[in-house]
């Protein structure tokens, strides 16, 4: 089955995941070393897909990340101001 989106724009969250990193001072490779303390994998091109929204951001990928960021997942979905 196909993927099929209406925008070129793969996920909601991969901007506030760039402001929430750079917030805490880490870089994409930090992060990633980070990530993979929870057992979740994301390298750190896939990180810069995921900022620039051109990567899907699974649900494992976005609790793993609000942990991390110590933010909201709601935030990082932009529901919460």
């Amino acid at each position: 089955m196909k993927l099929v989106l209406d925008s070129e724009k793969r996920n909601m969250a991969g901007p506030r995941v760039r402001i929430a990193r750079l917030k805490n001072n880490l870089t994409q490779q930090e992060l990633s070393a980070k990530l993979e303390t929870l057992a979740v994998y994301v390298d750190r091109a896939s990180i810069s897909k995921i900022e620039g929204q051109k990567r899907i951001l699974t649900d494992f990928e976005l609790v793993a990340f609000s942990k991390i960021l110590k933010v909201n997942v709601d935030w990082l979905l932009g529901i919460d101001k």
